[in-house]
């Protein structure tokens, strides 16, 4: 099967192989790539067949799309070295000279291309979103908050750019004025134990829980408010997911948040204040929007879909 011989575990030349195998077997008239390692595969597949259409013109030559996901204003959030984030810009900027058609999921994913990779022509097409049928799933599962309780979510990694441990010192303040609140980190990563043990320091007892991994339609059905802290997001489905099932949200007015929320529910990025002047922000703006969600409405899956038929045409 393809994706048993295509990605990182199958190796560069394999999926080399199993993509120009598909090309030729299916003769689409467009490739669209998605995250970094099937960009760079996609653009030396490319490549390589215009080559080898100069001397065999009946070699299927598809157009190439790509679709950014995944970018950052600070390189340290996907690339852990300053060489390595070097080594990754180059190779991006390389691969989207092979590149026909260029999409971001947000205008500031696409500005972020533009100014690290020095992409022309970027397209935003925003991940679409069933606002009602995620609406009507969250309602099913949803469950009755006890009087004067406020339950706090946070979907995400348990990882530094997620902000947890802010958000743990906020929901001791939040405690005070809310001694009935409740906050569930639910994912999994390598700062459990120390925001676990952050929690216990604090005196949080049972109102701090770490579920680990949880069905997300569930766990919006049984929150109030959901809260996330990141360093960056480009077009962030957990917000959007919040947004369409009524949830309150507070986040960071980094990336591609300040196009999803209103400014009521943003708070600067974490990197722009102190410990203690965070805190106090994302303590308040939870109290302040825990009863009034503001409204929403999103691009739906059918136009997102079109937006990119559209794309696709333009190119021939």
């Amino acid at each position: 099967m393809l994706e048993a011989n295509f990605g990182t575990q199958a190796g560069f030349a394999a999926s080399c192989k199993t993509l120009n195998r598909a090309i030729d077997e299916l003769q689409p008239a467009i490739v669209h790539t998605h995250l970094a390692y099937a960009d760079v595969v996609g653009a030396a597949v490319l490549t390589l067949r215009k080559g080898r259409r100069l001397t065999r013109r009946t070699t299927p030559l598809p157009r190439l799309f790509t679709s950014e996901h995944g970018i950052a204003g600070n390189d340290a959030v996907y690339h852990g070295s300053t060489w390595r984030s070097r080594l990754m810009e180059t190779v991006h900027r390389v691969r989207l000279w092979a590149t026909d058609g260029k999409i971001a999921v947000s205008r500031s994913t696409a500005e972020q291309m533009r100014r690290k990779w020095g992409a022309r022509g970027v397209a935003v097409v925003y991940n679409g979103l069933d606002v009602a049928a995620t609406a009507s799933a969250v309602e099913a599962a949803r469950v009755p908050a006890a009087p004067d309780s406020l339950r706090i979510l946070s979907l995400s990694r348990l990882a530094p750019e997620k902000g947890l441990d802010v958000l743990i010192d906020a929901f001791a303040l939040v405690r005070q004025q809310a001694p009935g609140a409740t906050l569930e980190i639910a994912g999994s990563g390598e700062l459990k134990e120390d925001l676990a043990d952050q929690a216990t320091s604090l005196g949080l007892g049972e109102s701090v829980t770490f579920p680990g991994f949880v069905d997300p339609i569930e766990a919006m059905g049984r929150a109030d408010v959901l809260v996330q802290l990141s360093v960056w997001e480009n077009c962030s489905y957990t917000l959007l997911d919040a947004k369409a099932a009524g949830l309150a949200v507070v986040a960071t007015a980094v990336g591609g948040n300040p196009e999803i929320l209103s400014e009521e529910e943003l708070v600067p990025s974490l990197a722009q204040l102190d410990r203690q002047a965070a805190v106090d922000a994302v303590a308040e703006r939870i109290l302040r929007v825990q009863n009034a969600p503001a409204p929403f409405s999103w691009a739906g899956k059918k136009q997102m879909g079109q937006q990119l038929v559209d794309l696709y045409k333009k190119v021939g």
